[in-house]
């Protein structure tokens, strides 16, 4: 089947979802929950494939970590969608209404946006994420994931339609697309097909559809994620949340990349700092000041400061104050999220007023910054722009409005 077939035949199976009705989309996502578990040996075999290609081909840990199903994650997939189904369907939400003096009545609700392109790498969970997220807000998805993947992409995308084959939803509303580069090409150019793309991956995919596409794009961020610990600062808690956010699971966008400490408590903070990352395997790589404690410690180079390392590596520098850490911040910044430890209420409102970033924390791990932490089923991605939606993209993120205009013959004088 060609591109052009399957994404006509999403924007036909997009205008059924649109009326569907909750419990319609409800029972499809159980139905594909189901069908996913019942895949599983199907679903790890297929994943062995690409696994095995990945490191013969010298796959990064991070993006092996990534590409890896278990059956525990699996279940996670389908537990995913079951979570959507419990969650109140965002379609003819009425966002606000009222009646103009000449008794014309306006009402805007909450409409599917209809064909969602989802460009992705090396994770096949996200499969099953955004095939749940785009159908409970009532709009179908091609999914385009990247040939890293593509062995478990099908089965998952094949376990998912099983599902829909049972239901009152049509099965075109979830397609995963071939894998060759050429078809990301022509979504990204299939512009009155497709109404919004969405990619979610490293700095160069999601720099090469932003600029490549003619099709409107929610962009998803890389997540260059710093974690500041005030003077004021309890070091405990801060020691605890620094490990959570690093260790926990470094290969991920909300995973802490750099470290920053204020100069008052850097001769007591960084030594137990160092000492807890190298328990836990991290390689520091420091400032003069972070390296004067340690012999361990790697010096930091621009590059360290600039981007994601997706690794059990960290960049960490002393700073001399609030003012200092802030220009830290907004200096390397991806917008994604950004932590405070403190217990100073006027450190804390201005660490929140003046960083500019989808999510801002203060006394918590930046690993919270995902939809199932929010409680939003699952995420389709973690939006770093300022358009539309920003921060995981749960349901409502998925849809837009329309206004709905009722009046008894009035006409406009």
């Amino acid at each position: 089947m060609s591109f052009h077939d399957q994404a006509s035949r999403a924007r036909s199976a997009a205008r059924a979802l649109a009326i569907a009705s909750t419990a319609q989309k409800n029972d499809a996502l159980q139905a594909m929950a189901d069908a996913l578990m019942a895949a599983t040996e199907d679903i790890l075999a297929a994943n062995a494939v690409d696994i095995d290609a990945g490191e013969r081909a010298g796959m990064a840990v991070s993006l092996i970590d990534r590409l890896r199903l278990t059956e525990e994650r699996i279940g996670a997939m389908a537990e995913g969608l079951r979570d959507l189904a419990a969650l109140p369907d965002p379609v003819g939400e009425v966002v606000r209404g009222w009646i103009a003096p000449n008794g014309v009545q306006y009402t805007q609700v909450r409409v599917p946006l209809g064909v969602i392109g989802m460009i992705y790498e090396a994770r096949p969970n996200v499969t099953a994420d955004a095939a749940g997220i785009c159908l409970k807000s009532g709009n179908a998805v091609l999914l385009k994931g990247s040939s890293s993947a593509h062995a478990s992409n099908t089965a998952v995308a094949q376990a998912l339609r099983t599902g829909l084959a049972g239901s009152a939803v049509p099965d075109d509303a979830v397609q995963l697309l071939p894998a060759p580069r050429e078809v990301t090409a022509e979504l990204m150019q299939a512009r009155g097909l497709v109404d919004v793309l969405i990619p979610r991956g490293g700095a160069g995919l999601i720099e090469a559809v932003v600029t490549g596409s003619v099709v409107p794009v929610i962009e998803t961020g890389t997540g260059n994620c710093h974690l500041y610990v005030d003077a004021a600062a309890d070091q405990q808690m801060a020691l605890q949340i620094m490990i959570n956010a690093k260790v926990q699971r470094p290969s991920v966008c909300n995973s802490l990349e750099t470290l920053l400490v204020h100069s008052a408590i850097a001769e007591e903070f960084v030594p137990k700092a160092l000492a807890a990352l190298a328990e836990h395997g991290v390689t520091v790589h420091g400032d003069p000041a972070i390296a004067a404690h340690g012999e361990q410690v790697v010096p930091a180079t621009e590059d360290d400061f600039t981007g994601e390392a997706l690794s059990l590596d960290l960049s960490a520098a002393v700073v001399p104050d609030l003012d200092a850490a802030l220009a830290h911040i907004d200096r390397y910044s991806t917008g994604h999220s950004e932590t405070v430890v403190t217990d100073s209420l006027a450190v804390a409102q201005r660490f929140s007023a003046e960083v500019d970033a989808a999510a801002v924390l203060v006394n918590a791990s930046s690993r919270f910054v995902d939809g199932g932490e929010f409680g939003f089923g699952a995420e389709i991605g973690i939006s770093t722009q300022k358009l539309h939606a920003r921060g995981p993209m749960g349901l409502p993120e998925m849809t837009t409005t329309k206004y709905l205009i009722s009046g008894q013959g009035q006409l406009r004088g």
